[in-house]
């Protein structure tokens, strides 16, 4: 096989799994409610079984009672008073430091994450409607895609290697210009506010800072991927990592700034 070969070597499958995802995505994107509930917690119970196995592989059960503990919690989320949301959300964390033999600080700090993100994506469908999460998911796949071929095609120097060997600059900037590109498309046929192409492109940001901290589990933890669940993209973790950053990120600058640029 030629370098230029196996440099794509893992777009069919990338693509078949993509467009699984992305049918599952849209159809509970499209109802919403406790449907789209229910597949958040269920996503968010994956990629904490992840990590679980990945810092403390010696413990199989606490992976799965960890990973059922969170899934409850972000099921319970949007029906909790608001006082108790941040409690709940932050219950397998906590029990993951008495569960965890090893690593167990770097996994409650991640499963916090994971919760976390998981509020941010009940928030966003259920406070901006199903056109603010097609407009999260539009993003963070263009990003991600942007960035895919263009550190494919391009290269160049890498964007912090020691933690990420594979991102480039690149990459990263292609993302960056692919979310504004898709903001515009928001702007000029949904009507949405001019803000919203900036707001993107930090989003944009925070989804690659997902990307770059789930890369830093990796390579503390020495495995190539979160797990093999997902063919073509490795775990849930290396899937959803930039969805994570993207979600937390709108969720905590709604409550900062008190409103987001308009998207209908």
């Amino acid at each position: 096989m030629s370098p230029a070969a196996g440099r794509w070597a893992d777009l069919g499958p990338r693509l078949g799994s993509a467009v699984v995802m992305i049918a599952v995505a849209g159809f509970g994107v499209g109802i919403g409610g406790v449907l789209f509930q229910a597949l958040i917690a269920l996503v968010c119970a994956a990629m904490v079984w992840e990590l679980a196995r990945m810092t403390d592989p010696a413990r199989p059960g606490a992976a799965l009672g960890l990973a059922a503990l969170t899934g409850l919690a972000v099921f319970a989320d949007p029906r909790l008073p608001q006082m108790l949301v941040l409690p709940v959300l932050a219950v397998p964390a906590l029990a993951g430091l008495g569960l965890i033999g090893r690593m167990r600080g770097l996994f409650a700090v991640f499963a916090f994450w994971i919760a976390l993100a998981g509020h941010g994506f009940i928030w966003v469908r259920a406070d901006l409607g199903i056109t603010g999460m097609m407009w999260l998911i539009c993003v963070v796949v263009a990003t991600d895609v942007a960035g895919y071929f263009a550190g494919k095609a391009i290269g160049g120097p890498k964007f912090w290697p020691r933690v990420s060997p594979k991102k480039t600059w690149s990459g990263t900037v292609a993302g960056w210009i692919a979310a504004a590109l898709v903001a515009t498309g928001f702007v000029l046929w949904a009507g949405a506010d001019s803000g919203l192409i900036a707001m993107s492109v930090v989003m944009s940001f925070a989804s690659q800072a997902g990307d770059v901290a789930e890369s830093a589990i990796k390579r503390r933890t020495g495995v190539k991927d979160s797990s093999a669940l997902i063919p073509g993209h490795g775990g849930f973790m290396d899937r959803f990592d930039g969805m994570m950053g993207a979600a937390l990120f709108l969720a905590v600058a709604g409550q900062v700034l008190g409103r987001l640029p308009g998207i209908v």
